[in-house]
């Protein structure tokens, strides 16, 4: 009875079989189940929705060349022996064996078993990696429809196959391409066609070897070679020059390997490990460059900018300025007033729900590992996000059996400014008739009682204490703007460097050397703004003094216009001045505000998500084509590909501004022959380095609309 239950189960497990009576079959290992066959096409035979109880049981008709018997059909894919969609084929020992072992699976399926079964893994490694596409990945499989009739695949238009995704690994591969190009020349200087990194005998995976650190990617990782051999391994915390012992960890089929950093043999001359401050550095993945001198960082980061235009932009060199040196922080540790420490779920928690029985390591995510660690301290943090993670983890300490799973704690700093002198004696940079800076006016509130930072300055004391509550209420000020925001929403995190970054964009939204008043100008001059993506209103608010005419921001989330709205009647602005809009990005060139800002008397900025610029509003920004954008962004090779299709001028110009209603709005406007392109030209680049001690940067592209 055990294997008879066994062979009908196994037969269920086919799916795509119609089992119906026949005469019984000679075999003896058939005859318990000698009445069955298989018949095709498969039509379907009868279900039974018991759960819903909404449908009774139906029956298909039978044809007259069946059996006067039930049929059941599995239904489902196609296997390659039913060639014939309407044979009656009898059940012969070698197919019932084989559908017993399960042979007749697909061929791909069954070499993807062999593969894992080839492939042992220690149980240390088991979960703990962000999955990888390794050389054993099986091809990615077609879409396909019910009836598994293929979908073809739709071409895309160049302007979406331009829309590449700037991931890290997108970039990893680029820099590990473009080293394995350079090695693969011959003294001749042109490719070796016998590509030897390929063809060459791999190190055992999990093995200890020694590399050779040439390159740094701009992922902050270094790209490493082995004595004799052309193969890349990537190593973290890792700087050029370096001799590295690493723990090879998987053999890609991209054509590299990635490795486990271990120890250092020998020190590349620009590495000195005096400089770091974190006793977790080259564990936690928090950090890449705390052991090369803070210039070396900045000329490191002034190459990802130059990296990031000359493989994403699609532009020639002679259309890409030569990039200026990268902009330090005033602060290279102690500089970040947002933390997010975080700690995983009990031990199978999913299932049993139950609550921790000790307190769980509170911290970040090891590098290359999906565990937590331990981290008690974080000195790239500003000393009171430092004092807000000592005080969460003491309540985790006393309250960690309220947790039945993993949670993110936010750190995020707030501050308090009482002015010293009195109002009167201050002055603002908005308007000449007033004498009180805007972030002044708000009421001083009594000092905290809680733990808090006291900050003496000659003109302020600033009280700087945490929040944790992500709907609470954070303020911050860059010189002397006042915002305020929700804790959990975006702002940037590094406030030493607002006030130099926001003075280099309102000095570069104007043309150089021109003034919003200046008649040498054959122009109009430029008196609005339009700051799309505009979050609280940092740009918006900060480039007001410069441009008389207004501006106005815009933002998807509904949060960030009211605090914008409330932030610019904390810093004296008027609606005229400074108003705010929700709505996507795409649909922000309407006719009304084409209307309201004209394109030659208006600059643009953007300053959007790591993904950068969707397809369809970069066309609307060409169709509108302002005399000048700003583009700020914290992915500098999203900001290359969108920057390199402004600069060809992708989109033609309209007379009218994309949008309006109905079913048309937001769409491009097509153009006929004669109407000229918009086209733009990079008139500066270069990077900001918000983040010390790590790989990002944060650049800035000016662009002036091309005359013609």
């Amino acid at each position: 009875m055990r294997f008879y239950t066994t062979v009908v189960s196994r037969l269920i497990l086919r799916r795509n079989r119609i089992i119906y009576s026949l005469p019984a079959h000679s075999s003896p290992l058939l005859s318990p189940l000698s009445v069955l066959s298989i018949e095709r096409p498969f039509s379907t035979g009868y279900y039974n929705n018991s759960r819903s109880g909404s449908k009774k049981s139906k029956r298909r008709k039978k044809s007259k060349s069946e059996p006067d018997t039930d049929v059941i059909d599995w239904g489902g894919e196609e296997w390659p022996q039913f060639a014939d969609p309407k044979a009656t084929q009898p059940v012969t020992t070698e197919t019932f064996t084989s559908w017993l072992t399960m042979e007749d699976q697909p061929k791909q399926k069954q070499e993807q078993k062999q593969k894992q079964k080839q492939e042992p893994r220690s149980k240390n490694d088991r979960g703990k990696r962000p999955r990888t596409r390794d050389a054993d990945a099986a091809p990615k499989q077609q879409n396909t429809k019910p009836g598994n009739q293929t979908q073809p695949q739709k071409k895309p238009r160049k302007r979406d196959r331009d829309m590449t995704s700037g991931t890290s690994e997108q970039v990893l591969e680029i820099d590990i391409k473009n080293l394995t190009e350079s090695l693969n020349k011959d003294e001749n200087g042109s490719n070796d066609e016998t590509n030897e990194a390929a063809s060459e005998k791999l190190s055992e995976e999990g093995s200890e070897i020694e590399v050779d650190v040439v390159e740094l990617s701009s992922t902050g990782d270094g790209l490493a070679i082995q004595k004799g051999s052309k193969r890349v391994y990537t190593v973290p915390f890792s700087i050029p020059g370096d001799t590295v012992k690493v723990k090879v960890y998987r053999h890609m089929r991209e054509g590299y390997t990635i490795a486990d950093f271990i120890s250092v043999v020998k020190p590349s001359p620009s590495r000195d490990d005096s400089r770091i401050q974190c006793k977790y550095f080259s564990t936690c993945s928090g950090c890449q460059f705390q052991m090369l001198d803070y210039d070396e960082q900045l000329r490191l980061k002034k190459r990802i900018v130059e990296k990031a235009f000359k493989n994403f932009s699609q532009l020639p060199p002679e259309l890409i300025p030569a990039v200026q040196d990268t902009i330090g922080s005033p602060m290279q540790y102690g500089y970040r007033t947002k933390l997010t420490p975080h700690f995983d779920g009990p031990t199978g928690w999913r299932k049993t729900k139950a609550s921790f029985k000790e307190c769980p390591p509170i911290g970040f995510m090891e590098k290359g590992k999906r565990t937590t660690m331990d981290i008690e301290d974080c000195p790239i943090g500003t000393d009171a996000v430092r004092l807000g993670m000592k005080s969460e983890r003491e309540r985790m300490a006393r309250e960690y059996r309220k947790y039945v799973r993993g949670a993110t704690i936010l750190l995020r700093e707030t501050t308090q400014r009482i002015p010293k002198k009195p109002l009167s004696s201050l002055t603002s940079p908005l308007d000449s008739s007033t004498t009180e800076p805007p972030g002044s006016r708000s009421p001083s509130a009594p000092v905290p009682d809680g733990p808090h930072i006291r900050v003496e300055t000659p003109e302020y004391t600033e009280i700087k204490t945490f929040v944790t509550d992500n709907n609470g209420m954070s303020t911050e000020y860059v010189g002397p703007y006042v915002f305020h925001n929700p804790a959990g929403s975006f702002f940037q995190n590094n406030n030493s460097i607002l006030p130099v970054f926001t003075s280099y964009v309102r000095s570069h939204i104007l043309p150089p050397n021109t003034t919003p008043s200046n008649p040498s100008d054959p122009n109009p001059p430029i008196t609005h703004l339009i700051d799309a993506y505009s979050g609280s209103g940092l740009f918006t608010i900060t480039l007001s003094p410069v441009l008389p005419g207004g501006s106005v921001g815009v933002d998807v989330a509904d949060a960030s216009i009211q605090y914008a709205t409330r932030n610019a009647r904390a810093n004296k602005l008027s609606a005229n001045r400074a108003r705010f809009i929700a709505a996507d990005a795409k649909a922000l060139f309407t006719p009304l505000i084409c209307d309201m800002y004209p394109a030659d008397q208006t600059a643009v900025v953007l300053d959007p998500p790591r993904k950068g610029c969707d397809a369809d509003f970069l066309r609307q920004l060409m169709d509108f084509a302002p005399r000048r954008i700003v583009y700020v962004s914290c992915n500098v090779h999203t900001q290359a590909r969108d920057v390199g299709m402004l600069v060809r001028g992708e989109v033609e110009t309209t007379e009218d501004c994309a949008g309006g209603e109905g079913d048309n709005a937001g769409a491009s406007v097509s153009v006929s022959e004669g109407k000229k392109k918009t086209r733009y030209a990079i008139e500066s680049l270069r990077g900001f380095d918000f983040f010390p001690q790590t790989g990002h940067v944060e650049g800035v592209c000016v662009l002036s609309r091309v005359d013609e």
